[in-house]
């Protein structure tokens, strides 16, 4: 066996299987023991859980600290009804209720010949009209000949883990391409038996969405050879996967040069954000109050310092324990206004910024790869009512509702931007105080990101975008 001193406690290995150990910080020795990898990893896991040191983000504005931490924006994030918002999807998606009933008679419904989310009619996209320049495939030979299907779909996001396919998961990706693969051209299918692998088409899609999001008009496409695919036998195959979590809304051929992605030219996302009872009525006095408090509180802390410097060392210290004893023992606020945040995300309409500050999952600064510039051209929020049929008096759940739309949005955005436009509202921070993140030299500025299961991708624009198919107006 060999002994370890270096760890603590020691760890013994004995002869087995092999571990790879850091010597240098270019060298590693692969040790070799007998189930020994995962007690090895476990410990030095362990080990560095307890050196670890989480760092907040120094900000410098006057309601630093009324602002909430990462762990308390993540428990109020989460300490909702989100079941009930759930079940609201799913009533949409399956088409027994519309993303307007949220808001009853307060916004109108726009005319039959506008194209309108209201009533779920089918995007008009201009890559359709294209088919006719390209000319007829059927007189085309080789890779002009085959057949692309645009397909819109809905499914519902607390159905499955997200779009794109993984190995051992229940994907949006993974059911759409099994259930195509029974279009697959014969040469494609011989070559796949071939190699052993199933028989499954190739779907590109306009956005990818997370694990707990929902998707109203989600856009997809893939192409084959064969002439004999009727858009009304893919729509058959795809509803016959998933009855009441996934459905087709339309299935139409259009011209090979189009890509759901790059083709796209805006967004329109939505958000569902529930209300605690006793969050919405007296929120209005109690914040201003909690936000009027805590402002004064540094004020008074900042006087301290000073006259602290006209004394001793020890005597300063003790400031500086008392200081933060107050603050720590001080109640952060925990309401804050609808119209608030609808103020601090107005600030982002119709501006060309950087959100690399309020996206997860991808490097915050990058040297290559696409861009981090995005173009809100809507953001708005207000308060609705989310229908729910297990209150006994039947009144809904009050929710608060935040709209956006742009050019493209980075990894994880729409939540990061949701969840500290509420933790920037609650804490009283002034109008442009999104704008003053962006400027931002960390990503723990942000909040972390708000529940996947409020969020919505409600439709792809590939025509220009028009503010009245907006839910929210402005």
């Amino acid at each position: 066996g060999i002994e370890m001193t270096s760890l603590s406690p020691p760890l013994v290995l004995s002869y087995g299987d092999a571990v790879r150990f850091p010597v240098s910080p270019s060298e590693e020795v692969m040790i070799t023991c007998p189930r020994v990898g995962r007690s090895l990893r476990t410990l030095m896991e362990s080990q560095t859980q307890q050196d670890k040191v989480f760092i907040h983000y120094n900000h410098t504005d006057s309601c630093k600290y009324s602002r909430w931490t990462a762990r308390e924006c993540y428990e109020f994030m989460y300490a909702r009804p989100w079941q009930q918002v759930l079940d609201f999807y799913s009533n949409v998606v399956n088409g027994d209720t519309l993303l307007s009933g949220l808001f009853a008679t307060e916004y109108r419904e726009l005319s039959p010949q506008t194209h309108s989310i209201h009533d779920d009619a089918e995007i008009v996209e201009a890559s359709d009209k294209s088919e006719s320049v390209n000319g007829p495939t059927e007189d085309r030979t080789g890779k002009w000949a085959r057949v692309t299907f645009k397909i819109v779909l809905s499914y519902h996001g607390g159905s499955f883990d997200g779009w794109q396919k993984q190995p051992g998961l229940n994907t949006v990706q993974g059911l759409v391409e099994r259930s195509l693969g029974k279009f697959v051209d014969e040469k494609k299918a011989q070559l796949l038996e071939d190699k052993g692998l199933p028989i499954e088409a190739c779907a590109s899609v306009a956005g990818r969405t997370d694990k707990g999001v929902t998707a109203l008009h989600q856009v997809c496409s893939f192409y084959t050879w064969r002439k004999d695919i009727k858009p009304r036998d893919i729509e058959d195959a795809i509803n016959d996967a998933a009855p009441g979590k996934l459905r087709v809304r339309s299935v139409a051929e259009v011209s090979r040069v189009f890509h759901p992605n790059f083709c796209a030219k805006w967004r329109h996302y939505f958000y569902i954000f529930p209300l605690n009872d006793g969050e919405v009525g007296k929120q209005n006095s109690e914040s201003e109050v909690d936000v009027e408090n805590n402002g004064s509180s540094e004020n008074h802390c900042n006087q301290k310092y000073k006259c602290a410097e006209h004394f001793g060392e020890a005597t300063f210290e003790n400031f500086l324990d008392n200081d933060e004893d107050e603050l720590e023992s001080r109640k952060k606020p925990t309401r804050f206004k609808v119209s608030k945040v609808n103020r601090l995300l107005h600030q982002l309409e119709g501006k060309l910024l950087s959100y690399k500050m309020f996206a997860r999952d991808t490097k915050a600064s990058r040297n290559f790869g696409p861009p981090t510039e995005c173009f809100v051209y809507h953001a708005q929020a207000t308060e609705a009512v989310l229908p729910c049929s297990a209150k006994k008096d039947g009144e809904g759940t009050k929710a608060m509702c935040v709209e956006l739309v742009a050019n493209r949005f980075l990894r994880k955005m729409v939540r990061v931007l949701v969840a500290t436009s509420i933790r920037e509202a609650a804490a009283g921070a002034e109008d442009d105080a999104l704008l003053k993140l962006v400027d931002a030299t960390c990503r723990r500025a942000t909040a972390p990101p708000a529940p996947p299961d409020g969020l919505c991708l409600v439709d792809v624009g590939y025509t220009e975008f028009d503010p009245q198919n907006c839910l929210i107006p402005r």
